[in-house]
């Protein structure tokens, strides 16, 4: 039997390769590396990545990680050679030479774990090691001996998952009012005996609690914005009333999100509320939209045929970690976020609901649903912790009518605006069009899966009800209208088939003509006109796809009724499932019917009069030059006013609140981005400056000599502002392009000083697990794009540089013009830059006691946006040598820097002056 641990390792990256082999480690060229691999079975950590690194995308091997997954599937790790040594109690590398060492070492720990009797999750594992091993998993050869069969056969999956129960309605929450005295004393049991004590946390948490008293008049929640600095505790602040009121009041309150991480946080922080894990998981439900959980329904057909290949191998380790998991959430919850990345195109989307196709009751596995249980456990729980996007969702269409939010906290609230404005969007687009062709007619050609039409999934109902079988086959009839398979090529080589292809063809040209006036087509990334005066062809293409759509949304309308009508005449073959297979008929149906309407009112705009609260434009969607949609799209002028009206007006309760809720200007951001001004009575207003010392911890570089345009330039101030602080640097960039040329230019420079560099939209791991290797590393450094401008959370040592690579002006699109035109023009523009300056900053100090400097490289940046940082923190204009002096000493703890004037420091009021200058 071979001993896994004596199998070669490799290693790779920007500094070097190395291969350990016979107890030695050699360096060897990455042509030679990849014949290596070739001839034997390496041992290898990330194959993608690793395969990336050497120039070869097809690399195989050994992949330790999925070996992590198969031994510990729902347990967090670091996936680094560092992360999985600590893990597993081994002494992590000294170097780079050292990892393929390493690898071997934690190759033996983890093959350890199949013989120990404290190997938590070996229920299943014979099973799986057997079935991966006629799949050809390349480890199951090495693993299954080692696995000892059991002396009774292993249950299946979907047997031993727990089954929810269905509970009876929880009755109103009572109306009561909290004691100062009972919040405070509530707060103290949170932060815990001899916390150091906090002024302004416990002042956050008397406002809070103002918001859970019982409201004076219909339409107008108990609102407050509450700007809380980091280092305040906002989270135990507003925890400390929201707990109380739901044990008292037996009611449930809402905590909303943006990003998942900060979901992860909450879960955590809810632990001081219910150690104990199992009691926690009664009173405390995470949240999120299906298409985020685990379909059991998908994955056992992918069990069971319907993937092949390294796809079945994902399936399979995906099995083995839903009898493990938490909550069957695959997106941001126990789910490794990098075991999907390591099957390359064979990703994990296929076995979530991510069509809205599930047959709730009608399914063998409903009450075994991961879905189903987070509902209901909702419904029952004190606190949700859900997503800034499911609690509009809910609110304006849920299912849950009984559940509807009515006490409300939304952190990460600057977020708010941008989550509403996507929630209540409309997009007539190809893949909009084509998804919902397949949902109501089901899968063509020799397309695989389990998905199914109309007929088919309601064909009980057809059987049943002449009406109603009679609606669905008009439906499906009309639904040929919709773009089909191909539908893109057949635009591009001008053939369009339907009135609907018609339409995007139409819409296509428009775009594409009016592009090329303004010289715009050939910079490869998507392209825009706004939808002002139509010609003619476009105008009767859009009345050809109303007809067409019109003559869909009749039978869909007619339907649901029918449906309603069989639930309340009751016949006999309607069971318990059956009737909750029918209203889930019936919510599905709705939404469909609303998605059509909201067509039909967008095309009613092409040759008709502009709708003054909506824009409406034309867009072709392209990547690196390639398209992959075409379509209309209308937003709100203020998606705060939909907000309100649903969300926020039917609430009893309403916090909002963020350490940058006023985005580094004054109340009328807040005022105007919450929804508040919308209200009758407005919102309360709560402020807390955050407690750091940014004067002496921080400062803020703003770099004169760097020209726009220079890539070999930016690149280089990158590298030496990194090399500068010894790494721990977060790179932030406004266009992904740009992102990749610095990171192809610096990160060999950077590997051979030993300073690793990680990025995104380069580097094939997902967001979450970037964060987590950059956390881990204080020598590593990560460059990316608006999603780590805000809702990262590195504290200490490992983020002691944030550097932007200019000023992130807005992008001039339709939507962006039409409201800066409505908002105030440059004014508008300013408010924005000055949030997102405020919520780049606020990665860099997280904690009392961390130190840092935050570098823009533009000499562009106006004195009028400095206002966007703390008040205090000096600010200076440097070039880029002064910049490396002031960064150096700042990472040695010699200071701040010295050598050039401070010309602003935090809320200088008299900024107009340092402007004209």
């Amino acid at each position: 039997m071979i001993e896994p641990a004596s199998l070669p390792a490799l290693h790779a990256s920007h500094g070097g390769v190395w291969l350990r082999e016979d107890g030695q480690t050699h360096a060897l060229p990455k042509g030679r590396a990849i014949a290596r691999a070739a001839e034997t079975p390496v041992l290898l950590l990330n194959a993608p990545l690793t395969g990336q690194r050497l120039g070869y995308p097809e690399l195989n091997g050994l992949d330790l990680l999925e070996l992590w997954a198969f031994v510990h599937p729902a347990r967090f790790v670091v996936p680094t050679a560092k992360g999985l040594a600590q893990a597993l109690g081994l002494r992590p590398p000294d170097d780079e030479s050292d990892i393929a060492q390493v690898l071997q070492a934690i190759t033996a720990a983890l093959v350890a774990r199949l013989d120990a009797a404290d190997w938590r999750e070996r229920e299943g594992a014979w099973t799986g090691a057997q079935t991966l091993a006629r799949l050809r998993w390349p480890w199951a050869h090495l693993i299954a001996p080692r696995i000892a069969k059991p002396r009774e056969a292993e249950r299946w999956l979907f047997s031993k998952l727990p089954e929810w129960e269905e509970q009876a309605p929880r009755p109103a929450p009572r109306a009561i009012a909290l004691s100062e005295a009972a919040v405070l004393d509530r707060l103290d049991m949170l932060t815990g005996a001899g916390a150091e004590p906090r002024p302004g946390q416990r002042a956050y948490a008397q406002a809070a609690a103002a918001t859970f008293v019982p409201r004076a008049a219909r339409d107008q929640p108990n609102m407050l914005l509450a700007e809380a600095g980091t280092g305040i505790g906002k989270t135990l602040g507003y925890l400390a009333p929201a707990s109380l009121w739901a044990r008292e009041a037996g009611g449930t309150v809402w905590i909303s999100t943006y990003t998942k991480a900060l979901q992860r946080q909450l879960d955590r922080e809810t632990l001081r509320l219910f150690p104990d894990v199992d009691i926690a998981a009664r009173h405390v439900v995470i949240r999120k939209g299906r298409e985020n959980y685990l379909c059991l329904l998908n994955l056992e057909d992918a069990l069971q045929g319907g993937f092949a290949g390294r796809a079945a191998i994902l399936a399979h380790l995906v099995a083995r970690w839903a009898a493990y998991s938490k909550d069957g959430d695959m997106v941001g919850g126990d789910l490794p976020g990098w075991l999907p990345t390591l099957f390359r195109r064979n990703g994990s989307t296929a076995l979530t609901d991510r069509r809205g196709e599930c047959i709730y009751a009608g399914c063998p596995h409903y009450r075994k649903c991961f879905i189903e249980r987070a509902a209901r456990a909702s419904a029952q729980a004190d606190i949700v912790i859900a997503n800034h996007a499911l609690v509009m969702i809910n609110a304006a269409r849920g299912r849950e009518s009984g559940q509807r939010p009515d006490r409300i906290i939304f952190d990460e609230g600057h977020h708010l605006f941008d989550a509403a404005d996507s929630t209540f969007s409309v997009a007539l687009s190809g893949q909009e069009a084509i998804e919902l062709r397949r949902w109501v007619i089901g899968p063509e050609g020799n397309a695989r899966g389990r998905r199914r039409g109309l007929a088919a999934r309601l064909s009980d109902v057809a059987s049943y009800d002449a009406e109603g079988g009679e609606a669905i086959e008009q439906a499906r009839r009309a639904a040929d209208a919709l773009p089909g398979d191909e539908w893109l090529k057949r635009i591009v080589a001008g053939d369009p088939f339907g009135p609907v292809e018609r339409l995007l063809a139409a819409v296509r040209g428009t775009v594409y003509a009016r592009a090329a006036e303004n010289g715009e087509t050939d910079a490869g990334y998507g392209l825009e006109t706004e939808l002002a005066e139509p010609d003619g062809p476009l105008v009767e293409a859009a009345q050809e796809a109303a007809q067409s759509l019109d003559a869909l949304l009749r039978p869909l309308t007619r339907l649901a009724k029918r449906l309603e009508a069989v639930v309340q005449d009751a016949p006999d073959w309607l069971d318990g499932p059956a009737r909750a297979r029918i209203e889930g008929a019936v919510a599905s149906l709705g939404w469909r019917c609303d998605l059509v309407a909201a067509w039909l009112a967008l095309l009613a705009r092409i040759g008709g009069p502009a709708d003054p609260d909506h824009v409406d434009w034309l867009a072709v969607d392209r990547f690196e030059g390639r398209e992959y949609d075409i379509g209309l799209h209308r937003h709100w002028l203020d998606p705060t006013r939909p907000l309100a009206e649903i969300v926020l007006k039917p609430a009893h309760g309403v916090i909002v609140t963020s350490a940058t809720l006023k985005g580094g200007g004054e109340w009328d951001t807040a005022d105007s981005r919450s929804g508040a001004l919308h209200l009758p009575r407005g919102a309360a207003r709560f402020e807390a400056a955050s407690p750091f010392d940014y004067a002496a911890n921080a400062q803020v570089l703003i770099v004169t000599d760097i020209r726009r345009g220079d890539l070999a330039a930016l690149s280089g101030a990158y590298a030496r502002l990194i090399e500068a602080a010894g790494g721990g640097t977060l790179g932030l960039f406004t266009a992904i392009r740009r992102l990749r040329i610095v990171h192809a230019r610096i990160a060999d420079r950077l590997a051979r000083v030993g300073l690793p560099l990680y990025a995104q939209h380069v580097d094939p791991m997902d967001t979450g697990t970037l964060v987590d290797i950059f956390r881990d590393d204080p020598r590593a450094s990560l460059l990316g794009t608006d999603a780590l401008r805000d809702g990262v959370d590195v504290p200490g040592h490992s983020l002691r540089l944030v550097v932007m690579e200019g000023v992130p002006w807005p992008k001039p699109t339709v939507l962006h013009g039409a409201r800066r035109l409505a908002g105030g023009g440059s004014s508008f523009d300013d408010r924005l830059i000055r949030a997102r300056l405020a919520q780049a900053f606020g990665r860099l100090i997280r904690r009392a006691g961390d130190k840092g400097s935050f570098v823009i490289l533009s000499a562009a940046m106006p004195s009028r946006l400095l206002s966007a940082f703390p008040g205090g923190v000096p600010i200076r204009r440097v070039t880029l040598d002064q910049a490396i002096i002031a960064v150096s000493a700042d990472s040695c703890g010699d200071g701040l820097g010295e050598g050039a004037p401070v010309v602003h420091q935090g809320n200088e009021s008299d900024l107009g002056r340092l402007e004209k200058k």
